[in-house]
C-alpha cells in the first residue's frame, strides 16, 4: 500500500506539473470570480498542508501550531518561480516522510487535528486530498487553455485507438501507468 501510494502521489504531482506548464504566468493567478481560488492559491494551500502533515509525521500531530491555513488562500504568491518553489518544497517533504516507511509502519498510530489514524489511513487521507486539489488545478488550467489544451490522458475521441493500441497488453505491477 505504501509503495502504491507513493507512486500515485508522484503521478498526481506530474499531472499538476503538466497542467501548470501549459499556462502563462498570468493564468496561474487568474480567478473565475473574486471568491474562487486560483492555481496559485491551490498550490500555496497544498504546500502549507504538506509541510504541516508530513513534518515529523510519525511523532507530532499533522496540524502544526505554526500552520496558518486561512493565509494559504490569500494572494501572496506573485510569480511562477515562487509558485514552483513552494510546489517542490511541499512535495519534497511528502516524499522524504514516506520513502523510509515500511509495511511495519502501516498500522502505527498518528494524529491529524487530534484524531487518531493508522499511517495507512493518514496516507490515504492525504492522497485523496491532493488528488482533489490537483483535479481542481487541471480543471482550471483546462478551462483557461480552451481549445489549445494538450490532454494529460487519452484525448477526447481517441479512446478506441488507445484501446486498440493497448489491447492484450498486461502490465506487471512494476510497469504501472501511474509511473508516467
Amino acid at each position: 500500500m505504501l509503495d502504491s501510494s507513493l507512486q500515485l502521489l508522484k503521478y498526481y504531482k506530474s499531472l499538476g506539473e503538466k497542467a501548470i506548464a501549459q499556462l502563462d504566468d498570468r493564468q496561474l493567478f487568474e480567478k473565475v470570480h473574486n471568491d474562487a481560488n486560483s492555481i496559485g492559491n491551490l498550490v500555496k494551500h497544498l504546500w502549507g498542508n504538506m509541510l504541516s502533515r508530513w513534518t515529523d509525521f510519525l511523532t507530532t500531530d499533522g496540524e502544526k501550531p505554526w500552520r496558518e491555513r486561512d493565509a494559504e488562500f490569500e494572494d501572496t504568491i506573485s510569480d511562477r518561480k515562487e509558485l514552483l518553489s513552494k510546489w517542490e518544497e511541499g512535495w519534497q517533504v511528502v516524499f522524504d516522510a514516506l520513502s523510509p516507511l515500511s509495511t511495519d509502519d502501516a498500522n502505527r498510530k498518528v494524529t491529524i487535528r487530534g484524531e487518531e489514524h493508522t499511517v495507512e489511513e493518514a496516507v490515504l487521507r492525504q492522497l485523496a486530498h491532493y488528488a482533489y486539489h490537483i483535479g481542481q488545478i487541471v480543471f482550471i488550467a483546462r478551462n483557461l487553455k480552451g481549445e489549445n489544451w494538450e490532454s494529460l490522458s487519452i484525448p477526447k475521441g481517441k479512446s478506441s485507438s488507445y484501446n486498440k493500441a493497448h489491447a492484450g497488453k498486461i502490465r506487471s505491477s512494476g510497469e504501472s501507468i501511474w509511473k508516467k
